[in-house]
């Protein structure tokens, strides 16, 4: 029997897990490709009859990375290999394209070979791609997107859903810390991945916005960059030109770890206030230290794991929304081995532990 989704809301106002009463309730920010609001990734269910039927199909799965090998990757791949191994689902590939659409269309022509039943992928470019995207559907794959589509294709025929974090709400809630740490004053620099890509688009809008709610803090300059491990550069850049700088946002972890080292190296840290997305480790340990302020964390784990159920269930035929989302979850120094908890889905390490500083 058919069991229809839960919550198939037609609001985008959602609640977060609440590990220990620590989470507060949360809106989704962000919309869908097409506009539409977002399914809570947490009411994304199977029936037992449903598992059991997965379980007897004998199915495989691939994974198509954009790049790996970070926290985030790392923590998305363990919720859709837990919740594949759940179901009795074989991964036959995982690649990595290290942000190359060349890469990933090779990437992808690989893995059809081994004819997946199930394709769970992030396009690099959702142009360059959308070819291989396509051919994979037309060969019968089901296909699951992580943050965003490939470019042309349509949901419910070429592709199964997308499944994101709360990308405009990740910035928005880094813009909001890093306001409120400034107390409302200051000049603030952005360093921001320049690419068409709609997550980290989606989060440094969400960062404009909520500096708008802070009418004495100005944007004085945008630094933007393509090679995630190299934006020491960019900090550099803004110390120079702009040496009383007040705070500093970066698109996610990554960068961030770039700008603080230009920080620590100008003998400025503790004089600029740091905000970012995404609670990697290295990012975890800096909050827990006090030398970044925070920002909104993305929830990997809880994404691969809706998206790995939404891939069963179209397997078996059900009806899927287009656009499921997790919503933000707000870090700051004082909830950051909580959060943790939440976004890793494991104790808190006893090295954040030790890092933190009350």
């Amino acid at each position: 029997m058919k069991k229809k989704l839960v919550g198939m809301l037609a609001t985008a106002t959602l609640l977060t897990m609440a590990l220990a009463g620590n989470v507060q309730a949360a809106e989704i920010r962000s919309v869908g490709p097409d506009g539409e609001a977002a399914v809570d990734a947490s009411t994304i269910e199977l029936t037992d009859d449903q598992i059991a039927q997965i379980k007897e199909g004998g199915y495989t799965a691939a994974i198509c990375l954009h790049y790996g090998g970070n926290d985030w990757s790392t923590s998305q791949q363990k919720g859709l290999e837990d919740t594949f191994g759940e179901l009795g689902i074989e991964i036959v590939a995982v690649t990595d394209a290290n942000f190359s659409a060349e890469t990933q269309v090779s990437n992808i022509e690989t893995v059809m070979a081994k004819k997946p039943d199930i394709l769970v992928s992030i396009p690099t470019d959702a142009t360059a791609t959308a070819d291989a995207y396509k051919q994979a559907a037309a060969a019968g794959i089901k296909i699951v997107f992580m943050d965003q589509r490939a470019n042309g294709l349509e949901a419910g025929k070429d592709y199964v859903s997308v499944v994101s974090a709360d990308n405009y709400g990740n910035g928005y809630a880094s813009g909001t810390v890093l306001g409120d740490a400034l107390g409302g004053k200051g000049k603030v620099a952005m360093v921001y991945y320049d690419a068409n890509f709609a997550p980290t688009n989606q989060r440094d809008e969400g960062f404009r916005d909520a500096m708008k709610n802070y009418p004495d803090i100005e944007i004085v300059t945008e630094q933007g960059f393509t090679d995630e491990s190299g934006c020491a550069e960019q900090g550099d850049a803004i110390l120079t030109q702009f040496p009383n700088i007040d705070g500093i946002y970066a698109s996610w972890d990554v960068p961030m770890e770039g700008v603080l080292s230009a920080v620590r190296a100008a003998g400025m840290e503790g004089k600029v206030t740091l905000a970012c997305n995404d609670l990697g480790n290295n990012v975890a340990r800096e909050i827990a230290s006090g030398n970044i302020a925070g920002g909104g964390a993305q929830m990997p784990y809880d994404q691969g794991v809706a998206e790995a159920k939404l891939a069963a269930l179209a397997l078996l035929g059900e009806e899927t929304p287009s656009y499921v989302a997790v919503p933000a979850e707000t870090v700051t120094h004082e909830n950051v081995l909580e959060a943790y908890t939440d976004v890793y889905h494991v104790e808190t390490p006893d090295w954040l532990k030790e890092a933190y500083v009350e």
